[in-house]
């Protein structure tokens, strides 16, 4: 996933494959096989090219993120979770955190 959202354009299987085997020995079939797993479990979306197929992501990495520590949320007391994420942040992340939720106070207030 980190080389789709690397890429600024849609992508083919030999794209990846290409710039995977710069770093390590990999085969183009286990590459072939892990896309279109990833297409299948909706993290990435293709169409057809010709005899190939253009992949993107379906979520930005940020959106991903995003995602996941919502799902780690669920199910839990998302006050304590929450609680001992902030305990670990740093003080800039702090006022980053600070500064988003200055942004969207008035959005939900409007929605609410």
């Amino acid at each position: 996933m980190d080389r789709g959202w690397a890429s600024e354009e849609d992508f083919t299987v030999r794209d990846i494959y290409e710039s995977l085997r710069l770093e390590r020995e990999i085969a183009y079939t286990t590459v072939m096989s892990t896309m279109d797993n990833l297409h299948r479990k909706g993290w990435l979306d293709r169409k057809r090219d010709g005899k190939a197929y253009l992949y993107w992501p379906t979520l930005t990495r940020e959106e991903y993120s995003a995602q996941l520590m919502r799902q780690a949320l669920d199910g839990t007391r998302s006050d304590l979770v929450l609680a001992h994420f902030v305990e670990q942040i740093t003080d800039d992340e702090t006022d980053a955190l600070r500064a988003v939720l200055r942004r969207l106070r008035p959005k939900r207030s409007r929605d609410g």
